[in-house]
């Protein structure tokens, strides 16, 4: 049996929320009140983040992404509507993959990088995590600063210096709370890239958005993400950095709710 820690608000069809590396159910705290007042949101912390325990084995993409479909599987959520961001991004795409069935959202996912782009955002996160992990104790002042958000978050967000201050406290607190980080984001930065999908052989529909502003998963993977999944619905996030659900929470719900079937009213 799976467990996982999970956060259900609102009523209806069932839509899974899935984070993005070191990162926890509280990612998507911009939009859950939005989405919350048209669907059930289940925000589920992936093994090894947040309150949910490691795995017992390897943690790859692969062996996340099995966790997250036994938990659904358990739930009674094998065909829900699901959305990812970045790191859950790709683990959305990998259930596309795999034939999932309902309707699937992947939000600056990773893997469609070449070499080249692939070693840069080794080289980057590894040193975005040291230095958050150096910097806890300063955490507090830092974060209630606009000058100190803009400088940790720079890489992450267009305007970083118009974030919640407690927000971007939650989130990069979480970083060092993250037990399964380190081996996640080795596998991120040294697995296999995206494979893609032929024409006509998913099962579900996939959208997948971009900030127009990502310095993480740069706009040139969208370009190279199109035509591996030719039946896949592109989206730009315009003035939008990494985290779309951060930068332009609005737009990233308007998309999240037509792309799933239940457009806002």
């Amino acid at each position: 049996m799976t467990s996982l820690n999970v956060e259900r608000t609102g009523a209806g069809k069932p839509l899974v929320l899935v984070h993005g590396l070191g990162s926890s159910i509280r990612n998507w705290d911009p939009v859950v009140p939005a989405l919350s007042a048209e669907r059930e949101v289940v925000a589920v912390d992936l093994p090894g983040f947040g309150a949910s325990a490691p795995l017992a084995g390897e943690v790859s993409i692969a062996t996340l992404t099995d966790a997250l479909q036994e938990f659904l599987n358990e739930e009674g959520l094998e065909g829900a509507d699901v959305v990812g961001s970045s790191m859950g991004g790709r683990i959305v795409v990998e259930m596309a993959c795999r034939g999932h069935t309902g309707a699937m959202v992947a939000l600056d996912p990773g893997g469609f990088w070449n070499d080249r782009q692939q070693a840069v955002f080794n080289a980057s996160t590894t040193a975005t995590v040291a230095l958050v992990r150096r910097l806890q104790q300063a955490m507090p002042f830092l974060t209630r600063h606009a000058a100190g958000r803009t400088a940790l978050l720079a890489q992450f967000s267009a305007k970083p210096w118009k974030l919640d201050p407690a927000q971007v406290l939650t989130e990069l607190r979480s970083i060092k709370a993250s037990p399964s980080l380190d081996e996640a984001r080795r596998a991120l930065a040294h697995g296999p890239k995206q494979p893609g999908a032929p024409r006509g052989s998913l099962k579900g529909r996939l959208a997948i958005g971009w900030g127009r502003q990502d310095r993480v998963t740069p706009p040139s993977e969208a370009a190279a993400a199109a035509p591996l999944y030719p039946d896949a619905t592109f989206h730009w996030f315009e003035n939008c950095g990494h985290f779309p659900q951060g930068d332009q929470p609005e737009a990233t719900v308007r998309f999240i709710l037509e792309q799933t079937g239940s457009p806002p009213a």
